[in-house]
C-alpha cells in the first residue's frame, strides 16, 4: 500500500512510512492496544519488552507478548537482559518468529531490571553494550536496534551509548530524553536528542513530552530527529496518530475506537481478562478527570462485555 510514497526514513533496509510511532510500554503496548494504534495511524508496531530468560526458558509469556498481525509490519521485538550471550541466544530464537527489527531496551528505569543491570543499568557498562551488538549485528538478519535514556544523573552517557550502538552495527537509535532518576517526571531534555542526532548517522528516534499533534512537528523541528515516540500521552488519546488532538476526535469516532479495542482485547485474552484489562483505556478514553468517583466505580465493575460495552456508551453519551 507504500509502493507510491517516499519512506520517511529506513532502518538499514527496512523502510517506515511515518514519523509518529507507538512508543513500547510494559502493560500497555500489548497486541490489542498496538495494533489498534497501528491501525490509526502509528508508523510501526513495538511490542512490550520481553526478558531473555522468559523466552528461553518454557514460559508462554513471550509468544503472547511477542505476537502480531501481518498488518501490524514493521513489527519490532523489544528484549531485555544483562549477559550479552544469553540476549544472542533469545534473539536468534524469536527472530525465527518473523519479527522485521529486534531492539535492545537499554532504557527502563524500573529498580527492578535496572538494579540487575538490564534496561537504563546496561548504560552503567558500556563494553557490554558494544558486546552485545557486535554479537547480534553479526549473527542476525533482521536489523538490530536500541532504546536508551540520558543515563543516570551522575553519569549522562547517551552521547558515548549512541556511537557504540552505531559503530557495533545497530541500524537506529530511539532516545528518550529522561535520567533514570527522572522515570517519567519532569521534562524531557530535547537538547540530548539533538545532540544524538548530530553525533551519528543512523536514524534517531525522539521520545519524551510528545502530547499533542503539534508536539510531533516541534520535537523533529527541535532536534532533527527521524520520528517521534509517543507514550504515555497516546494512552488517552491514540488518535494522536491519525492527526487528532483530544478534543477534536468526534464522538462516533471514540465509540468505534472503544468497541474495537474491547473486541480486540477480549479476543486477545478471553471473556474476563480482556475485560478487566481494557478498563485501564476506558476510563482514560471517557476523559477521566470529566467522570465521577461513581462512575469509575461502574467502569471498573465487572460485567458481561455487552453490558460493559452498553454501559460504555450510555457513559460517553453523559459526558
Amino acid at each position: 500500500m507504500n509502493e507510491n510514497k517516499t519512506p520517511a526514513y529506513v532502518i538499514r533496509d527496512v523502510p517506515i512510512y511515518g514519523d509518529a510511532i507507538l512508543a513500547p510500554m510494559d502493560g500497555y503496548s500489548d497486541w490489542p492496544f498496538r495494533s489498534l494504534c497501528r491501525g490509526l495511524g502509528s508508523a510501526m508496531s513495538y511490542t512490550e519488552f520481553v526478558k531473555v530468560e522468559k523466552i528461553l526458558s518454557k514460559s508462554k509469556q513471550p509468544a503472547k507478548k511477542l505476537y502480531f498481525e501481518e498488518a501490524e509490519r514493521p513489527v519490532t521485538f523489544q528484549l531485555y537482559g544483562d549477559n550479552p550471550d544469553t540476549i544472542l541466544e533469545a534473539a536468534l530464537v524469536v527472530q525465527d518468529w518473523g519479527p522485521d527489527i529486534i531492539d535492545i531496551n537499554m532504557g527502563c528505569p524500573a529498580k527492578s531490571i535496572s538494579d540487575r543491570g538490564a534496561g537504563v543499568g546496561m548504560m552503567k557498562s558500556p563494553l557490554k553494550i558494544a558486546r552485545t551488538f557486535r554479537k547480534l549485528t553479526a549473527k542476525l538478519k533482521v536489523p538490530v536496534t536500541g532504546k536508551i535514556r540520558l543515563g543516570w544523573e551522575k553519569n549522562q552517557n547517551y552521547r558515548l551509548i549512541a556511537r557504540i550502538v552505531e559503530e557495533c552495527g545497530g541500524s537506529l537509535i530511539a532516545l528518550h530524553g529522561r535520567t533514570k532518576e527522572q522515570s517519567y517526571s519532569g521534562n524531557a531534555n530535547w537538547d540530548a536528542i539533538a545532540e544524538v542526532k548530530s553525533a551519528v548517522r543512523i536514524p534517531v528516534i525522539g521520545n519524551g513530552d510528545v502530547r499533542r499533534v503539534e508536539d510531533i512537528e516541534k520535537l523533529k523541528r527541535y532536534t532533527g530527529c527521524d520520528a517521534v515516540m509517543i507514550g504515555r500521552a497516546a494512552i488517552a488519546n491514540p488518535w494522536i496518530f491519525s492527526g487528532l488532538n483530544r478534543e477534536h476526535v468526534p464522538s462516533q469516532m471514540v465509540h468505534e475506537t472503544i468497541r474495537d479495542h474491547l473486541e480486540r482485547s477480549v479476543k486477545f485474552y478471553g471473556e474476563e481478562d480482556g475485560q478487566r484489562l481494557f478498563r485501564k483505556y476506558a476510563v482514560q478514553y471517557l476523559l477521566l478527570q470529566t467522570l465521577t468517583r461513581e462512575t469509575r466505580k461502574r467502569i471498573l465493575q465487572k460485567n458481561p462485555t455487552g453490558q460493559f460495552l452498553a454501559m460504555l456508551n450510555e457513559v460517553y453519551a453523559s459526558v
